[in-house]
């Protein structure tokens, strides 16, 4: 189980950004899914505390059933990016419907120059088809909070063992990693600013 993206998967997809250069010890926070009304609203809280940005990738069809919420990440201060209308695995669907429910979603962020594939899952010519349009972002530190047989101190050494500078770090803004982030998600932040990490949400 990889906290980290292994290199040599990283060198096959060269045009996938698994991690960002930077002269500085800059970070990229990223919390996929959502929005959700229990969560959402919570990582929020937390990032206004700390008074640092992230991007979330959101979800279409949450975007539509909580549209309060997209607005409320949008006056934070934060990214907001497309991660599919219906959040489709790439590898069991035709390019032709995955790229139709990217465009769907997109249709409700139209000035959005990034996404993300839900579940890291994308085929080669998926990528040909949407790298002219889209940054496609993945990650070099994946914190496995979504893991249910996992503890939130699993987590938040995931993420302070892995993280250097550059990385981009994935969070879920979902019920499922909700009891994963609770306990630990603001003091993993501290410990990375102790570390002399700043935070970035610009791409």
């Amino acid at each position: 189980m990889f906290a980290t993206t292994p290199k040599f998967i990283q060198a096959l997809f060269p045009s996938l950004v698994w991690r960002k250069e930077t002269l500085n010890k800059e970070i990229w926070l990223t919390f996929d899914d959502g929005p959700e009304p229990e969560v959402t609203p919570w990582i929020l809280s937390v990032l206004k505390k700390e008074n640092i940005t992230a991007t979330f990738f959101l979800v279409g069809e949450q975007i539509e059933e909580f549209p309060e919420l997209v607005g409320a990440i949008i006056k934070e201060g934060h990214t907001i990016a497309n991660h599919s209308y219906s959040h489709k695995n790439g590898w069991l669907c035709t390019k032709e419907k995955y790229i139709a429910d990217i465009e769907k979603c997109q249709e409700l962020m139209p000035n959005n120059k990034l996404y993300r594939p839900p579940y890291g899952k994308i085929t080669k010519a998926q990528i040909t088809l949407l790298k002219e349009k889209y940054k496609i972002i993945l990650w070099d530190v994946l914190s496995w909070d979504f893991q249910q047989n996992t503890s939130p101190e699993r987590v938040q050494g995931n993420i302070l063992k892995n993280t250097k500078e550059g990385s981009i770090i994935v969070l879920h803004n979902n019920q499922k990693s909700h009891k994963n982030l609770f306990p630990i998600l603001e003091d993993t932040i501290q410990k990375l600013k102790e570390k002399g990490f700043s935070f970035s949400a610009t791409w």
